[in-house]
Formats: structure tokens, sequence, C-alpha cells
């Protein structure tokens, strides 16, 4: 029988179940507990309610996508069942269900509401049990668990499926709870001339009436976020070398020439290469096969046996640069190590979405560094995380590492700076703690106890614990369920040109309200730099909020002391103003790329605490840049450089700075001397800064070809950064302008090219009609959303979109209820982030005084934004 969505309420059916139970107890199990109300999503209390009582679970999944706009679908679960288990309640949020049949009877009693279908206890049995359902679900190009993507470029239509962190239910019934894994038989009818792939091996493929049936080989134990499909005409290249493991590779047909597959593919077979080798745990799937997918909301997903990866970010249209090839290769490490972490041994609840992606992150770097140790694979950590995680560790919206989290339909705020970027740099320390060997060995005994199952933090700590000998309950207490991070001061004594006492002093960045307090336990490397003797390096384990270098007494007074050598710790080390003046002056002298890359950051933290003027930090890498020969630290100095030209600087300091930053990226970007890379550095960070009459004019020649780079014309990724410029400059030939550039440009990609262009056309109209979209078109995809966001909310045009910033946050609960990860983040963050003045701080005040209703998640969202603004208009204030 046909089902709709009512709002009866399952909370009474299941007490009521429960209450039945317990006066009848099977003397097969126990008493249950009385079962938790049921509420719309899945909440911690129904998920602990049925991993105590439902195991050994089994999909077979069967969807017909040959129709535009719905998937047809079947779904066999079987699972055994407790004594006493109650009603059994499954997750669905799809478009409709159909026929619900329970160990061969129908079910017309069973009830679907708020996201949830109850089938009752009296057709379920204690053991085995088979439930079938047929259902719908929705394919959309947004909003669906089946995204579709219609290339423009030949009509094709692609279909693939994301289901992190909890839309599995949105695609078909099931239990969508990271600890309740189950093996998947995966059944595609699609279209006759589309290829299909899925978690499982091909087993079969037969041809029916409405076009080739691809049936699957049921899967290892996986959670439901991880099942997934992709379906279309894509191309595929295959390698299989004598004795190793197929890796098929599956792209778009219209961007086939464009595709490095063999350098793809030989990264994610070394990588798999190399996990294997570390973990001593051979690959523990039974396929590997990868897929650029268009349109993806994010890097990638490590779906087993079919890893997804952004087409985006992996097809050059330009010669790559140095930076955008380690980018793509640190993705690849990232996914494969999920094969492990994530995979192998999933995380019990998104609590711990750390375990999952701090580990991938960081194995991600150890991998980067032995098969490419001339990449600086530390400095690359370094420059990738840790200011990443600091800026958001420094606010009082952070979050502990380990997130409660009482409901997965707010999983998806969980993703962020705290988990893929304090997390690994947390664990690097943890390393450092323990040493290489004792932390190698307890992660091989994590990865041997939780094979195929679930784990907590307390698991890895305990087998860490156990490897090492070095007791971790503090370090737990104090990285992990602490929110925020310490802020580590140097205090030098020094009498007669030697030192007479060195302290690290330790004090919480930001105070939290709540905060259990005491000190930050750990290990690190101060470094005492000289001129003119060897540099002093003395290894220091904290053990208390004051920690005295003792080693350091009686040696002459170093030109600077840094107190995060090699980077082990995790924290906010500051120089003190001393050491700081020497290194303001001298940090393009440092060899080391790693010290230097550090010392710049170091630089940057006092700009933005407060204590070093934008200005001088911007004299400063206008002297060295032309001097840096390492193409990353290049990369992070101008960053830094354009967020205080744009955010950091008032008008007046911006207008005189300008004109000589102009010139010197010009230069650069034709500097035969230095690599590509450094020269198209160069040229990007020009196009996004150009201003001037003269710079404006070098954008038109650079498209009109009168003016080439690397001895040709420039391509669409860089014409259309010089068309966004002019755009948001407010030429008066911009739409004309903006017409030709569509009309040239015959790329797959030129449509969202264009509509992200587009968001910079700095008039009321525009910003309007692009405001309108991002929240009322279903049809557009939300990876345009995103990418347009700059655009849209580009700083010179703050009095523009300022008008939008207190409709964008009162969107938020919305937002986060219908976008993927990491759309409500970087909402936030461009609304917020566009603006520099104490007026759209009063603005947001405004709103979070407003709404003190506002789910935690969101506010913690909003507070990270708000403090970053705050910050920028003090930094903009001060004189």
């Amino acid at each position: 029988m046909p089902f709709s969505a009512t709002r009866a309420v399952l909370a009474p059916v299941l007490l009521a179940t429960a209450a039945a139970c317990a006066a009848n107890p099977s003397a097969n199990g126990p008493i249950p507990d009385p079962a938790p109300p049921v509420v719309q999503g899945v909440s911690r209390e129904l998920a602990l309610y049925r991993s105590a009582r439902v195991s050994e679970v089994s999909y077979g999944l069967a969807l017909d996508v040959t129709a535009r706009d719905t998937a047809a679908g079947s779904v066999a679960i079987g699972f055994r069942r407790a004594a006493g288990a109650g009603d059994l309640v499954l997750d669905f949020r799809g478009r409709s269900l159909a026929r619900v049949v329970a160990n061969g009877r129908g079910v017309p009693d069973a009830r679907w509401a708020d996201g949830h279908l109850a089938v009752p206890a009296a057709y379920l049995l204690t053991g085995r049990n088979r439930v079938q359902i047929d259902f719908s679900a929705g394919i959309a190009a947004a909003g669906t668990s089946i995204i579709r993507y219609d290339d423009a470029a030949d009509g094709a239509t692609y279909l693939y499926t994301l289901l992190v962190p909890a839309d599995a239910n949105q695609l078909f019934p099931c239990f969508d709870q990271p600890d309740l894994k189950a093996r998947f038989r995966t059944t595609i009818t699609a279209p006759a001339t589309w290829t299909v792939l899925s978690n499982g091996p091909l087993d079969r493929r037969d041809t029916v009436a409405s076009g080739t049936r691809w049936s699957f080989a049921e899967t290892e134990p996986i959670p439901t976020y991880l099942a997934a499909f992709a379906a279309g005409p894509w191309t595929t290249w295959r390698s299989a070398p004598a004795g190793e493991r197929p890796i098929t590779l599956y792209a778009r047909a219209s961007r086939r020439a464009e595709v490095d597959a063999d350098s793809i593919i030989r990264a994610n077979r070394d990588a798999v290469k190399w996990l294997e080798g570390y973990s001593g745990v051979r690959f523990p799937f039974a396929k590997f096969d990868v897929l650029l997918a268009p349109a993806f909301p994010f890097g990638g997903m490590e779906h087993v046996g079919a890893v997804f990866y952004n087409e985006e970010q992996f097809v050059f249209r330009e010669p790559p640069t140095f930076n955008q090839r380690l980018s793509r290769d640190a993705t690849i490490y990232h996914e494969v190590a999920h094969q492990w972490f994530g995979d192998l041994v999933t995380m019990r609840w998104f609590d711990d979405l750390w375990l999952k992606e701090g580990f991938a992150t960081y194995v991600a770097a150890m991998v980067q560094a032995d098969l490419d140790p001339r990449s600086g694979a530390w400095k690359t950590f370094y420059l990738r995380n840790k200011p990443l995680a600091y800026g958001v560790d420094a606010t009082s919206g952070t979050t502990p590492v380990w997130q409660e989290l009482p409901n997965l339909d707010l999983a998806k705020s969980n993703y962020g700076p705290i988990v893929y970027n304090k997390a690994p740099g947390v664990l690097k320390q943890l390393d450092y703690l323990v040493g290489d060997t004792a932390f190698r060995a307890g992660l091989a005994g994590y990865l041997r106890a939780h094979p195929y199952g679930s784990a907590t933090w307390r698991d890895l700590l305990a087998a860490v614990e156990q490897a090492s000998g070095v007791p971790l309950k503090g370090f737990g207490q104090q990285y992990i369920l602490r929110a925020g991070m310490p802020r580590v001061e140097t205090r030098l004594d020094t009498a007669g040109g030697a030192i007479r006492s060195l302290s690290l002093v330790q004090s919480p960045a930001r105070a939290l309200p709540g905060d259990r307090g005491g000190w930050w336990p750990g290990r690190v490397r101060v470094r005492l730099a000289y001129h003119d003797r060897p540099d002093v390096v003395v290894p220091v384990t904290f053990d208390s909020d004051t920690t005295v270098v003792a080693q350091a007494a009686g040696l002459p007074v170093p030109d600077y002391v840094f107190p995060n050598d090699g980077d082990y710790g995790y924290g906010l080390f500051l120089l003190d103003s001393t050491s700081a003046a020497y290194v303001l002056g001298h940090v393009g002298q440092e060899r080391d790329d790693l010290r230097r890359a550090m010392l710049w950051g170091a630089l940057w933290d006092l700009v933005r605490e407060g204590r070093l003027p934008p200005a001088a930090f911007l004299d400063a890498a206008h002297r060295e840049l032309p001097g840096e020969g390492d193409e990353q630290i290049a990369g992070a100095v101008l960053g830094r450089a354009q967020t205080a030209l744009a955010l950091y600087l008032p008008p007046e300091a911006l207008e005189r700075q300008t004109p000589a930053w102009e010139r010197l990226l010009l230069a650069r970007s034709d500097d035969a001397r230095l690599g590509y890379g450094m020269r198209k550095a160069a040229l990007d960070a020009y196009i996004g800064l150009a201003r001037t009459p003269a710079a404006l004019g070098t954008l038109r020649d650079l498209l009109a070809g009168r003016r080439r780079f690397d001895g040709q014309p420039v391509k669409p990724p860089t014409r259309w950064a010089a068309v966004t410029t002019l755009l948001a400059r407010g030429v008066p030939d911009a739409d004309a302008l903006l017409a030709a550039e569509r009309a040239r440009d015959t790329t797959p990609d030129a449509a969202r090219r264009a509509f992200v262009a587009g968001a910079a056309v700095p008039t009321a109209a525009a910003k309007a009609a692009y405001f309108r979209r991002y929240l009322d078109d279903p049809g557009l995809n939300e990876e345009w959303v995103t990418a347009s966001l700059g655009a849209f909310d580009d700083p010179e045009q703050a009095a523009l979109t300022l008008p939008y910033l207190r409709p964008a946050l009162e969107k938020l609960e919305w937002i986060r209820d219908n976008r993927r990860i990491f759309f409500l983040g970087r909402w936030v963050n461009a609304f917020v982030g566009g603006q520099a003045s104490s007026e759209a701080l009063r603005t947001v005040d405004a709103f979070l005084a407003a709404h003190p209703e506002l789910p935690l998640d969101i506010r913690r969202k909003v507070l990270q934004a708000r403090d970053e603004l705050e910050r920028t208009a003090a930094i903009r204030a001060a004189p």
C-alpha cells in the first residue's frame, strides 16, 4: 500500500512496545531500556538503542535511474534482532514509500513520519529478519542525495550520490548511523549508453527493457554514509599492472583530453602501497576505483571502492603550478588514508569526526614526506593547517576536537578547521610526545582491534598509551575534550649579554565560558638563534603553565627565540618583542624552508594579535618577496599581503600601497629567472589586486592577446579571473565584457565561470538577483554558489553587500538543514568576512542578540566569523 508522510508521532508507539516487552521479557535477552522518543533526525539516544539491539545488517539496494527527476527503488534489509527489541525504527526522508513487507508479511500499519519508518514488533522475530521496502528518491542538481549534472558541452547527463554525513536515509530506508555497518549488494538500472560504478566489484550486467541493469557484488561491512554509486556516459581509463590491484578512473567524456589520468592513477596506487606498508594492514576492500565528479561540493569523498574527487581541482586547464599539483596529491593521499582511517575503522558517532578527518590529513602528510621528500611535506602541513586551525581556535565560537552531537541532523556543523586542521596538529604533537615508533605501533594496534568496526577517541589513545607507556589521560582531557588552545609566550630575562632565565608561559588564547582550565601537556623544541654562532635547540616538555627552560641559563643572548621549532606543538606561539624585531628585519635570511615559513607565520600572528602594524608586515613582504625562491612560502606571503591590503588597511592606505604592489607583482610575473609556478602566482595576485587605470589596462591587454604570459595567450581560468576583476572594479562595459567572454569560451565549464564572474558586478540590481538565486533557485548547483560567494562579497563592495548580511544570517537554520557539509561555514564566512566595519559588527551582534534560541552549532559558526570581523575592524582602526 502507498504511504504518505504524516505527522504521526512514533514515540508513544515505541514506549508502549518497550513497556510490553519489559512486562514479558524473553528468556533469550535482557529487559530492554525504554525506547527513546523518536524525533526528527537520528538522535544519539535512538542510535544507542538500535546498536544495542540490531546487528549483522545487510542491504540489497536496487535503484532505477532511467527517469530524470526520480529514482524508483527497493531495499531488502537483513538484520539480527535481539529479544525484546520492540518496534523497528528505520530512517527515511525520501519522496515516497509504497510496499513494506517484514519476514514475508505485509505491514499495512507501518508508520512513516518525521523522517522515520516504524515496523511494529508483531511482524518481527528474535534473530534473523528481512524487511523489504519499495520507495522513491529525488534526483536534482541540489537538495537531493542523487546529484544530477547536465554537461553543457555535449548535453550528457551524469548522476552521483553524496550521502555524508546522514543523507543515506534521503535515498533509501536504513539505519543511518555510522556504527551499524552493513554489507551492501547494489543494483542500478540505467540508460543503455551509461556506465555505472558502485562500492563493490561489478558482478554482472544485463539488458532490460528500460536500459541496462548493473549488479554489484556484496561489499565488506561499511557505514551507510560511505555507500555510493555514479551513473552516466563516463569515459574510463583502466590500469592493471601485473601483480597489482586494478584501478579504473572515471570522468566526463567531454573532458577526456584534459585529464592527466596516468598521474592521478599513479598517485592513488602509490598511496595505497604506502598505507599498506605503514599500517601493516592490506588494502581492506575488494576494489579501488576513482571518479572525477563534476560540480562536486568539496575536495573528495572516500567512498569504499569508489573514491570521488572534485573534477575542477583535478583537471587543469592551464599548466599546473607546484602548489596545484601538491594540492591534488594531498587530496588523493587524504582520501586513500580514509580507506583505513574511517572506512576500515569508523568513528562510532560523528562526535568523533576527527578520528577519520584528522587522521587522514596527518597521514597524508606522512605519505607526501615519504613519496616526495623534496616537496617539503611538513612545510606544506604547517602552511595548510596551522593558520586555519589557529584562526578558529582563537575565537569564542571554537569547539573541542571531540564535539558533542545530540543528533545527526547537526553533524554537518561539525565539519570545519577544528577536525580538519586542528586535529592533525594535535596528532603531530602526540606523535612527537610518544615517539614515532610507539605512535605507529599504537595505530597498528588500533586498526587490528577494530577491523570493519567502529571506535572512539578513547580507543585510539588507549592503543597509543599501551604501545608507548606514556600516560595520555591529561593529553586527552586538554587536547580532545577542551575547547581552545594555549597562547605560549616567551619570558626572557638577560643580564650582561647572557640569559639569566628563559620560560614558556601558557595561557588560554581566549577565555571561554565553562573552560575546564589547567595547562596543556606536550613537548616542543625551543630554538635560540644566532647569526654568529650555531643555534641551540632545546627539547622542552611542558610541566605547568610556566615551564622553565633550564638549559638556556648562561647562554649568550640570542638574536631570537622561537618556541615551536619544527612545528611539533599545537598553540599560538608568540615571539617576544626583541625576537619579533629581529625576525622582521631578517626573515628572508633564514635558509631552512619550514623555519622560514613559520617565522613568516609568527609575524602574521603578531599582526592578528595587534602587536605588529599590517603596514610593517607589508613592508617586509615587499622587501623579501623578490628573493623568495620557495613557491609555497611565496604563495603564503602573497596571500597574507592580499588580506592585509584588502581588509586590514584603511582605504587611503590601500590607495597608497597599491601601485608599488602592482609593479612588484607584474615584474615578478615576467621574471624569467623564476619558475613557472612563482610567476603564475604573481600573475594571479596581480589580477586580484589590480586597481589603478594602468593595471586595469594590463588586464584588458591580457584578454585581447596584446600581452602574453609564459609566451602564450592566457587561457580560460586566467581570462575569467581578469574579467571578474574588471567587473568588480565597475568598468562601464561590464555587460559587453561578460557577454564577449562567455561567447568566446567554448570549454565545458564556461557557464559556471560566467556565473562566478557575474557575482562581482557592483550594482544593487546584480547583488539582488544573485542573492535571490542563492536561496530560491532549486536548479542552482551548490558548488556554483560557494564558488561565487567570494566575488559577491568582495570587501571593496562591502557597502553594497552589507544590506544582505542580516538576511544571509536569518537563513542559517534553513541552510544547515538543506545544504551539504561545508556550505554553512562558507556562507557565514563569506557574508561576514566580506565586511570590515564596526557597522557590520553591530549587525552581527544584533542578530545574535535577537536570536537567543539560535542552535548552538549555528551560533558557534557565527561567533567564529564575528570574532574575526571584530579582529579585522580593530586592526583597521588602530593608529
